[in-house]
Parts: C-alpha cells; structure tokens; sequence
C-alpha cells in the first residue's frame, strides 16, 4: 500500500524528493551484501579518491556509472558488495599540508616528522568526511562497514608482505640510479608522474678548450658543444662523440679543459652521441642525464651531484654554492660570456618534465633509491591476457595500450623521499650497515635505524582490489566470497598508473585477475571542449550542480553522455533537459497515481481483456527492459538510457497515458479498472528499470504508489516477458500513430486548430488496416478530433483537399476553402524528395555487403521492409500529385 504521508505534490522538487532519503536506505542496511549464499556474489571496489579536497565531475562521472551496476546487480538478486575507501595519496596530500603549513609561517621540519604526521592525519579526517558527505548526496549505494583506507593497519600489513615477498624473490632491489626529482616535494618520482610540458629555453653553444693547448679542430683550439642546461656543466667528466662521425676522430681520447672549473675531462667515442644532432658533441653529466648515467656506466666515468635535493647548487658547485638552479644558470651564462667562451645563444621551445603533484619542473638526479624489477611481472601480465582468466577491457582498444604499455616498461622506482606514507620495512645496521627487510623490525632493534623513506602511494593501491577484501588472510570471508571482484570502473587516463599495477600485483599475490572487466571512461570537458582545471576557471562542482538540479538529474545526464572510452562535454542546457525529463515522469506519474483510487496492489487483467493500446504499451514495455538490460551488460549506458527515454517520453506520456484518458473518462468501470492496472503495473516496471540511474526520484514515486516491499533498492528488476512480445499489436499501433500524425500535420499546414471542424477521408485497399482504424475509432475521435470519418477502399479523392501518404493508404482532409493547389503540389513534390532520399539511402545501405553481412538479420529485415514501404509511399506521392497538377 502506498503511505498516505508521503503523495506527491504538484510540482517536482528534487531537494524534498531527495531530503532524508539516503539516511532511510543506511537505517535499514539495504547496501549491505545479501548473505544470500545461493546467489551470485558480485563485486566492485572503489576507486579510492585521494583525501586532497573534495570530488570533481570525474569522480562523479566514474561512481554514478558503478552505483549503477551494483543497484542493478542488487535488484537482479545478486549478493552485491560494493566496498568504499580513500587513498592517502603520499605526494599530492603532504604537498596540500605542507602548503597549508606555509600560510601559517612553518614547515614540516619545524614540526618534525612525528608531529607533521598528526597534522596530516587531521587533513585526512577533515576531507574523508567531505567526501563521504558527496557519496551521500549523490545517493552512491555503498557497504560503510566495510569501508577502507590506504594506511590502515590492514592494508599496512599487506603492504609490508608483499614488499618482503617481492625483495626475497629478487624483484625489489636498492640501487644508485638516475631518477626523476621533484626540487619542491623533495623526492623521487616514476615516469609516470611526470608531466612534459612546452618551455621557453635556449641551446648555449660554448666553447670547451682542449688542454694541452696544441690540438685544434678545423684550426680551433677548442670543441663546440651545445647544451640547454649550462647549470650541470660542474658535473661534466667527459665530452662524447659518435666513433663512427669522422669530424673528431683525431680528438677521442684528448682532452679539454671544463670552462667555470678547469678541470680536464676526456673526448669519449659513445653511440650516445648523434652526428645529425647539433655539433655531434655532447657534454656526459652521469649525475644529472639518465642517457649520460648509462654512458658513464659504459666508460667507467665519476657521477658527481651538484645539485641540493631542493635543487639549489651544493659545494661541488663551486662559486655556484647555495644558488638555485636557474640563478645559477643566469651566473654561468653571464661568466661565459664575460670569458669569451659563449659562442652563441639559440632561442628554442622544447619539452621539459614538471612534477604531476606540485608542477615544478623536474631535475634528472643521481639518487639512491628503490625499485621494482618490472620485466617478470610484465610477462606474467602479459601471459596471462591471452588465457580465459585475462582482464576485459571496455572498450577493447585500450587492452591494446595496456599490452605495449607492459611491453615497454622501465623498473618502477618506488621509494618516495616523504613522511606521510608506508615507512619502507627495510632497516640498516647502525654499525655494519647491514640490510634487514622484513615485516617486522629486528629484535635488537637499539642497533637498526629504519629507512625514513615511505612507498610510493601506487604501491598501496595496487593491492587495493584484494588487500581490501581481507588478504593476506586467504581465510578471510570477503577475500573468498568477493575476490576477484567483477568490474572496474575508472578512467581512461591512469591504466598505467593504476590499472597495470594492480593487474600485475594480484597476479603475483593472489594468481588471479583483479577484476573480470575494466571500464574505462574519459575526462569530462567543458561545453567548448576545454579540459576542467583550475587554471583554466572552468571547473564545475557536482554538488553546486546538485543543490540546483537534484542528484537524479545530474545521474541521468552522466550515465546518458558518451559510449565507453570517450570524453563527455558539461552543459546546463543538458542539465536543463535532464531535469525536464525527470519532471515530465513526476508529472506523468502524479496523473497515474491519483487515477489509481483504492488500488491495493496492482495487478494485470486477463490477456483477453487488453485492447489494442493495452497489447502495444506491454510489447513496447518488454522490448525496453530486454534493451535496457542488455545494453547494460555491454555498459552502452548511452544506448540504455535512449531506450528509456523513448519509452517513458514517447510510448507511455504522450501516446499511453492520452490513450487511457478516453477510457478513465468514461463510463465503463471494468474498462477503467483494466487500464488502471496497466497503467499502475507499466509505471512501476519502468520505475525499476529507471532506478538504478534515478534513485531518489524513482523511490519516492514508487513509494507513492500502491507497492509490495520496502524499497526500491531490493526490489525485484524487471526481467523479459515473452508472452507480453507482440509485433503485431506495434505494427497495428504504429498504424494508427502514423494517421494521427498524419492528420495533426496537414492541420498544423492548414492553420485548422483542434477547435475547428474538418472532414477525415482514408482510402486504404488493406482489409487488415481498415479494420485496425475502424476498430480503434474513439482514439482517431480523441486525437484528430474529425466531424465525419470515412474509411474504405472505394474513397475517392476530393478535388480540393490537402492529403497524406501513410502506409497502405492515403488520407485526405478537403478543405476547400484553405487549400492552394500551387501550395499543395509543392508541399506534395518536397514529400516526393524525402521519400525518394529515404529510398536511396535504404538501397545503398542494403547494397553494402559488410552491412548485410555483419548486421543482424532483424536489423536487414527492418531495412528492406522500410526501404518496401517507402517505395509504396513514393509512388502514391506521384500520383497524388500527378492528380493535383491535372487540377491546376
């Protein structure tokens, strides 16, 4: 029964409908597993959001397409667990505290590591809570008990087991290399988040002399070498050239004289060195060039750092000492240029890294760091895409950018120079120096300091899909039940960020994929394209975007803006037209409910009583569900919501509920009680078709209503019903709508409003299609409003008349006094056009041998039948209008 508390007002507002609600459903536990052990589980774990600040479209975007799923797998009877979490996210929230710390006059090292910590603890609670207030408002259907966090104890102990797991087998491993540095955060980064970004800069052209003084080159006593970094020219130690480039081979193995420093570095033969590029001389700064650090290694060279981690100049800089990197580029040009040894200078734009977090340019730094030995996991990954257990991209091209992605990948540097993090498990004897890595410290731990550096935040999040679940406790009952989980949802942008790790780490740990499928969609854009960024001012907040349209409306417009993989553009005009559908089901809705009287619970008549508009609602009604629901199990979402859309707007509002005012306007009480129950019955399947998207505004209304259940949110989805499947009664349908149409538009030409009186003539030779319109009278009656209606096969054409061609018959309306011959023979040779285009462009179509070949045979079928009844409709086009113009 519906409660009488909560009926519906006459207009729709989403913040009522909306107010309250998510609360009711956490009381009563609804988002909770099942427990039903006989069902399906099926799973799908957050993308953790970093706790930075609050959640942008994107994150919208992305959860409102899992809410989706798991509402739909929930009310298909699925034991559904869709588990929430947030990520520490070590760079991107250190550098937002140490920001706000900044304002306040302090750093980190003020407080000391301990202290700082705390204070990112309470940045993490401040914005954990933010975060969880947006799932509220966007209605995301999540399990809060089992609700997870990056640093909590239990992802810290898996973490620290598959570190130790991972440095027993050989695969982690310490090591002085070159890595990418971010001056500000003061640590390392993988390639991965860098960023390269177009700069103004310039190539010195500078001259290194040679040191004994007697050796020249083209009658000059130095070697021209070209460079964009004068400031790591005091970490030069040899200059390379290509030993197959026959300009210096008289000169590998001198030596020159570095300019600043006088200090000699050899002429090395290196296939680093590319003769086609500048001078073919390049100066090898192993400290501050991965290429040079790998030349070094070749030819044994010293790596000398000149560079503090904030990427100021240290001691080995000489005079540069304590200046930051680009005053002490300025300082080295200048003294160049003062000792004559600046040839020129080259104005040049080239790509330059800068840090993903804090967007400081990058410094290449020699560093001692941590690493993942990448090639055995990227095999096993690999390997494993081309068995039955392999993940499923969606769309499939990006298995494709996965695969070379894999395929190309460099050792993962995983050590991060922060506080705020998973503390590597790793300790170092105070006396011996000694390396002790394990999960839990040394017994004599007095005599071990442990490494200060924490892991890189996608260490953590790579374990998430099963970390989450209970592992390493392979007893653990959601580990057992949910993993692997089913799908993922997430962006195109970090498959190599994130959706490689996790791949290749859950093949490692658990032997199995993390997922069954990954969904991948893209960025959302303004109206004009643009990415959203700060920057750029054109940011949207979802939940200004709630406050004014309802939550439901927002779904609606993410769940219907692209197909998978593809970007999606905001607007408020699309806002405007998704809050306008919502209003036009309130309003259809109301209409419903308040014609339902004392209805208990509806229930369809007997196929026996349904009239025509009864049998075309229930096929039209079980086609949508079948589209909807398989559209959904291919994630057209897109596709999904057209099929609603056109049913809900088109079949139920403007031709349905119209049909069925004839009937509740009548006096025939079991005709009224049949097309109540329909109604009741249609309104409440396409509720819960509609629910998963639409949430609060399909509750409240279903709620409404006379119903059985306590929510929608375990009520049963609306499943496929073939006895409702009937070609005919849509064939027929469409029939009658063709006429009405038909009739409406030669009114709207005529200037003939509903009010004025008008003769309706239907000259058809199909018995089946007289007996469709003449059985079904009282709609033509309601919706074309006819003073006399003649229907035959002997119906003659009027001399002045406007006419259409419909199919299997023509229809005439004389209107002697309205028509213009001229006007009628042009309006009839713009029809004769349309028709002979839709003609052609069925025949081309047919004639294309894939589309034949590859489409579905019901899909060539409606092509034919469409291209046959448009030929019909041309030729009687022609002869109407050979008709007129023998009039004229």
């Amino acid at each position: 029964m519906a409660d009488d508390n909560t009926q519906m007002p006459p207009k729709y507002d989403p913040q009522a409908v909306e107010a309250g609600r998510y609360n009711e459903w956490l009381d009563a536990g609804l988002f909770k597993p099942s427990g039903d052990k006989k069902a399906h589980p099926y799973s799908i774990v957050i993308p953790p959001p970093n706790v930075t600040g609050k959640l942008h479209l994107g994150h919208a975007w992305d959860t409102t397409l899992q809410d989706m799923l798991i509402r739909q797998k929930r009310m298909q009877g699925f034991d559904t667990l869709w588990l929430p979490g947030m990520d520490h996210a070590g760079i991107a929230t250190q550098a937002k505290v140490e920001a706000r710390l900044r304002e306040q006059g302090i750093s980190r090292y003020d407080l000391g590591r301990e202290k700082f910590v705390e204070k990112v603890w309470e940045w993490k609670d401040e914005y954990a809570d933010t975060i969880k207030k947006q799932w509220y408002k966007l209605g995301l259907s999540l399990d809060y008990s089992r609700e997870r966090f990056t640093l909590d104890k239990g992802l810290s102990e898996a973490v620290k087991k598959v570190f130790v797991q991972l440095y027993n087998k050989g695969l982690i491993y310490r090591g002085e290399y070159i890595i990418n540095w971010d001056p500000q955060a003061r640590t390392a980064l993988s390639d991965i988040e860098v960023i390269h970004k177009d700069d103004k800069g310039a190539f010195y052209h500078v001259k290194y002399k040679f040191a004994d003084g007697k050796t020249t080159l083209d009658g000059k006593d130095y070697i021209e070498i070209a460079t964009t970094r004068p400031e790591t020219m005091m970490g030069d130690t040899a200059v390379a050239v290509n030993p197959k480039d026959e300009r210096y081979k008289d000169v590998v193995g001198k030596n020159v004289i570095l300019p600043l420093a006088d200090r000699e570095i050899p002429i090395i033969a290196d296939q680093h060195a590319d003769p086609a590029f500048g001078t073919g001389a390049v100066k090898i700064t192993p400290a501050h060039d991965p290429n040079d650090f790998l030349v070094g290694n070749r030819h044994n060279l010293e790596r000398i750092n000149t560079m503090n981690e904030d990427a100021s100049m240290n001691e080995k800089a000489g005079k540069y000492a304590g200046m930051d990197r680009f005053e002490a580029r300025k300082a080295m040009v200048q003294d160049l240029q003062d000792q004559g040894l600046m040839i020129s200078i080259e104005p040049i734009v080239h790509s330059v890294g800068h840090s993903e977090r804090t967007g400081v340019q990058v410094e290449a730094r020699l560093s001692t760091q941590w690493f993942v030995k990448m090639k055995p996991l990227a095999e096993q990954a690999l390997k494993n895409q081309e068995t039955d257990d392999k993940v499923s991209f969606v769309p499939d091209r990006f298995a494709k950018t996965f695969s070379q992605w894999m395929e190309n990948v460099h050792d993962w540097v995983i050590s991060r120079q922060l506080w705020w993090g998973h503390q590597i498990p790793a300790w170092y004897n105070k006396k011996t120096g000694e390396t002790y890595v394990n999960e839990e410290p040394p017994a004599d731990i007095e005599n071990w300091e442990q490494d200060k550096d924490v892991l890189d935040t996608w260490f953590s999040s790579a374990l998430w899909p099963f970390s989450t679940m209970g592992w390493p406790n392979e007893d653990a009952p959601d580990f057992k039940r949910y993993f692997p989980t089913d799908t993922l949802v997430t962006g195109y942008d970090i498959i190599f960020f994130w959706v490689s790790r996790m791949i290749f780490q859950s093949l490692e740990f658990t032997g199995r994929r993390p997922f069954k499928h990954v969904l991948l969609h893209g960025l959302i854009r303004d109206e004009t394209g643009r990415k959203m960024s700060k920057s750029l001012g054109n940011g949207i907040d979802p939940m200004d975007v709630i406050d004014k349209y309802g939550a439901d409306a927002l779904r609606w417009f993410l769940s219907n803006g692209s197909t998978p993989g593809q970007d999606i553009r905001f607007s408020y005009k699309k806002m405007d037209s998704a809050w306008n559908f919502i209003n036009k089901i309130w309003n259809a809705s109301r209409y419903v409910i308040m014609n339902l009287g004392d209805m208990t619970l509806p229930k369809l008549p007997a196929e026996s009583e349904w009239d025509l508009a009864d049998k075309w609602i229930l096929s039209r009604l079980n086609a949508t569900v079948k589209q909807v629901t398989e559209q959904f199990e291919k994630f057209n979402f897109g596709e999904a919501g057209r099929a609603l859309y056109d049913f809900i707007w088109n079949d139920f509002c403007d031709w349905y509920i119209e049909m069925s005012k004839e009937i509740l306007n009548g006096d025939d009480e079991q005709a009224k009680s049949k097309t109540r129950n329909v109604l009741a019955y249609v309104l409440d399947q396409f509720l819960r078709l509609l629910h998963p998207i639409m949430p609060f505004v399909t509750e409240k209304i279903w709620l409404t209503m006379p119903h059985e259940g306590k929510s929608l949110v375990v009520a049963q989805y609306p499943v496929d019903h073939p006895e409702f499947d009937n070609a005919k009664a849509e064939g027929q349908m469409a029939n009658l709508i063709e006429l009405i149409k038909a009739v409406r538009n030669i009114r709207a030409e005529a200037n003939a409003p509903m009010s004025s009186t008008i003769d309706v003539l239907i000259k058809t030779a199909n018995t089946d299609l007289e007996a469709v319109f003449e059985n079904n009278r009282e709609y033509i009656d309601r919706f074309v409003h006819p003073k006399e209606l003649t229907i035959g096969a002997d119906v003659a054409a009027p001399t002045l008349a406007m006419s259409a061609i419909i199919t299997d018959a023509e229809v005439y309306v004389p209107l002697a006094e309205l028509v213009d011959l001229n006007e009628e023979a042009a309006r009839l040779e713009k029809e004769v056009k349309k028709f002979e285009s839709e003609v052609d462009r069925a025949k081309k179509k047919l004639a294309n041998e894939r589309f034949v070949a590859n489409a579905p045979d019901d899909v060539v079928d409606a092509e034919r039948q469409k291209q046959s009844e448009n030929e019909s409709k041309l030729q009687a086009t022609k002869d109407r209008l050979a008709a007129i113009k023998a009039q004229q």
